[in-house]
């Protein structure tokens, strides 16, 4: 006998007992040594080959059909209305039968004659979408009456051939899915460390001053939509919608308090290369107080001809709100520095794995398809430019250099190669799509009715900012008035720190695997979320209006460039300062027509909703558990917000301060996944192992050893390294100590063990 078919004999299924006993030693997905065990070395009660007792197997298929049922059923429900069926139940159980039957052929084809494995077969959401695509269509929408319950005759056969039609239809149709093969590869089983990635510029690499200017602006690009957008935006509700010149006030005054923000975080702060600026998550409780019938705009200030821009009355009328503003924004920051410094963020941390962190990361760029794609659809031929450009040079041309005429002492005249394309893509395809829109603009190309599609795509549109705007003004705290506080805006606006700071620890992970270094340890977010709050107080003080946090695209931009010095967002952050405070220059930026800006987003947001999902490497995704959080955190963080902000008045409890903070909680995607993946990761069993949580320590505790991770989270200034401190620092939570990064360097002083860490000094081009 062949001694293979010996090896493989599978003993009598009752021999071994007739009960299925379902006892999992440990993990069934576990991790060894890094690599996840093959599903066929798992101890199977019956395996693929055998055949468990007639009653095991009717059981087990009635087991395997309810696990389907939720599928099966949700489909033909889900195409029932627009099929003309949502009054009509006999023929949707009707459906569901066929849908059964059908299931039940393909299922037995499928193990059969397909790939032979126990694998059930049912209906597809795949095709729901061009389905209800195609049925939204004008010839296909439901007639009116069939929307009304009372007017529906169901054995009619009028009624009858409107919904078969449709039916028909869909036959006959075809949807085409063609999937290419996973993009992710692994090797070896393994996936690819993100540190592995080369990166032009590290974080302690010290690129050459001109180096750090350019690469500077182009963060200050890279963020310059939001920048503007949050004052833009406010300017409606301040009753500013007719004094361009105040609203490049608030702009200039964002700009440089974002700057004075940057440079405290990358100084002081999590000191990880993250540009600070204004928050769309106070823009929703700012936005619904100005709304209450105390603060809404006179009648008087909505129309151009009656607005004097001088007149102390108008004047007073917009001063008045955005120091109601100023006031509640300095009073949630003092609650956001309370939860950073106090350490109630880092205590947190110990219960957030990759299972919190991946939902949030991505929630963060998934729920912003609708803003970008509204600025790239106010001209999609400028934005698809804007995009084949930074795609062009950051993949296709990245890795081609450019000769550069160089000047040195040792070689005087001589050319050095420079990655032209890696480290400028985005500053290059703004700038050549920017003056594609002035060539265009000059030429009449482009629509010059304001109505018309593509007349945003003009770089005139906004001239009158850049000839009002002084040349020179310095913003200073106080400018606009003394702050008042109210209620309503304090509850808020703290809907919105909550917010901000789930977003922000959500950046500092992205920004770590973009640039390659060690997971951010508590004290180190401990002192980035204090910092934020600390520059809310700073712009409620100089009233922009908003507060600060830290900007997602300039993540993505990090990954895009494969530039991640630090000393690049110090250029960025004095950038802004000067943006602030020469007002022509920073008026200039301004005029970037908006599809522009769109296209630049849509790759921003892609990259930034890639590095999320990239945080489930580390987990189990073998483990149903896992696949379930995940799955369900990020659907629920598009489904809850979409339908909040459809219904807002389903919210009403009669507490108009509550009302605003459930608002703001349940619009914000990244708030309800995050929430949602950390409440089921806690509370669902799994082992760590399974949750992703022992590599992910393991990682961040490997790294802990090392000179890197002292200086990127480690204080600056040698302090506790060069310099004798406190003993009772060691205490503080926003201070590094025993058990995280670099507490063996942090604790000497000199003389008592090696000198401190040497800087990476050295510059590549």
């Amino acid at each position: 006998m062949n001694s293979a078919i010996t090896t493989c004999e599978h003993p009598n299924p009752l021999q071994r007992g007739d009960g299925v006993l379902s006892s999992h030693e440990g993990d069934q997905g576990s991790k060894k040594d890094g690599q996840l065990k093959s599903s066929s070395s798992s101890h199977l009660a019956y395996g693929i080959l055998d055949i468990p007792p007639w009653y095991l197997c009717i059981f087990l298929g009635i087991q395997h059909f309810l696990t389907a049922l939720g599928g099966l059923v949700a489909v033909p429900l889900i195409l029932a209305k627009d099929l003309c069926l949502q009054h009509d139940p006999l023929t949707q159980s009707y459906l569901i039968s066929t849908i059964f039957f059908v299931s039940g052929i393909c299922t037995l084809l499928q193990v059969f004659l397909g790939i032979r494995l126990p694998i059930l077969q049912g209906g597809t959401f795949a095709f729901l979408g061009p389905s209800l695509a195609m049925l939204s269509l004008p010839t296909w929408k439901c007639p009116t009456w069939t929307l009304n319950a009372s007017q529906v005759n169901t054995s009619s056969p009028e009624f009858t051939e409107e919904w078969q039609k449709r039916i028909r239809e869909q036959r006959g149709d075809g949807v085409l899915s063609s999937h290419e093969d996973d993009q992710g590869s692994k090797k070896d089983g393994q996936l690819k460390s993100s540190s592995s990635s080369h990166m032009a510029y590290g974080i302690l690499d010290i690129p050459p001053w001109y180096l750090c200017i350019f690469l500077g602006i182009q963060h200050f690009l890279t963020a310059l939509g939001g920048l503007v957008a949050v004052p833009l935006i406010l300017a409606k509700d301040l009753c500013l919608q007719h004094d361009p010149l105040t609203q490049s006030y608030l702009i200039s005054t964002t700009f440089f308090v974002s700057g004075i923000c940057t440079l405290l975080q990358v100084l002081l702060g999590i000191r990880l290369p993250i540009l600070q600026g204004g928050t769309f998550a106070f823009l929703g409780p700012s936005l619904a107080m100005l709304s209450l019938p105390t603060w809404k705009c006179p009648e008087w200030t909505l129309n151009a001809s009656q607005v004097n821009t001088s007149s102390p009355e108008f004047t007073e009328e917009w001063q008045k709100r955005i120091r109601e503003l100023q006031g509640a924004v300095l009073v949630a920051s003092c609650v956001q520095m309370l939860v950073g410094f106090s350490g109630l963020i880092g205590f947190l941390m110990r219960f957030i794995g990759p299972l919190t962190i991946a939902p949030t990361i991505s929630l963060m760029a998934l729920p912003l398809f609708d803003p970008a794609g509204d600025d790239a659809g106010i001209h999609w031929g400028i934005a698809a430019t804007t995009i084949f450009l930074i795609v062009l040079f950051s993949q296709y041309l990245k890795n081609i250099a450019v000769p550069v005429p160089v000047y040195g002492r040792e070689k005087k005249s001589h050319t050095s190669k420079f990655y032209l394309f890696q480290i400028f893509p985005v500053l290059l395809g703004l700038c050549i799509s920017w003056l594609l829109c002035f060539v265009l603009t000059v030429t009449d190309a482009l629509p010059s009715a304001p109505t018309a599609y593509g007349y945003l795509a003009r770089t005139d549109t906004k001239g009158s900012v850049l000839s009002q705007a002084p040349w020179f003004r310095f913003p200073y705290p106080g400018q606009w008035g003394f702050p008042t506080v109210s209620l309503a805006g304090v509850f808020g606006i703290i809907a919105g720190v909550i917010s901000s700071v789930v977003e922000s620890i959500g950046d500092y992970h992205a920004c770590a695997r973009l640039v390659g270094v060690p997971p951010p340890p508590k004290h180190a977010i401990n002192r980035g979320i204090g910092i934020e709050g600390l520059g809310c107080l700073l712009a409620g003080a100089w009233g922009t209006g908003n507060g600060t946090t830290s900007y997602s695209q300039n993540v993505g931009a990090l990954g895009i460039t494969r530039v991640g010095s630090r000393m690049v967002i110090v250029a960025a952050g004095c950038v802004l300062l000067l943006m602030g405070i020469f007002g022509k220059i920073g008026a200039a930026f301004v005029t970037i027509p908006a599809p522009v800006v769109g296209g630049m987003f849509l790759v921003m947001f892609g990259v930034i909703t890639a590095v999320g999902i990239s945080n489930l490497q580390y987990v189990d995704l073998n483990s149903s558990r896992n696949l379930f959080i995940f799955g369900f955190s990020i659907f629920c963080g598009l489904a809850i917000p979409n339908w909040v902000n459809k219904n807002p008045e389903r919210l009403h409890t009669g507490i108009l301060q509550l009302d605003q903070v459930i608002q703001v909680l349940l619009t914000t995607g990244m708030f309800v996944g995050g929430f949602l993946g950390f409440l089921l990761d806690n509370t669902i069993p799994g082992s760590l192992e399974e949750r992703g949580l022992l590599a992910w320590n393991q990682i961040q505790e490997e790294s802990e050893e090392t000179t890197k991770a002292l200086e990127v989270y480690g204080l600056p200034w040698g302090i506790g390294t060069r310099f004798c401190t406190s003993s009772c620092a060691q205490y503080l939570p926003f201070w590094p100590r025993e058990g995280e990064v670099g507490v063996r360097q942090l604790s000497l002083c000199p003389g008592d063990s090696e000198e401190g860490p040497r800087s990476a000094t050295d510059t590549r081009m």
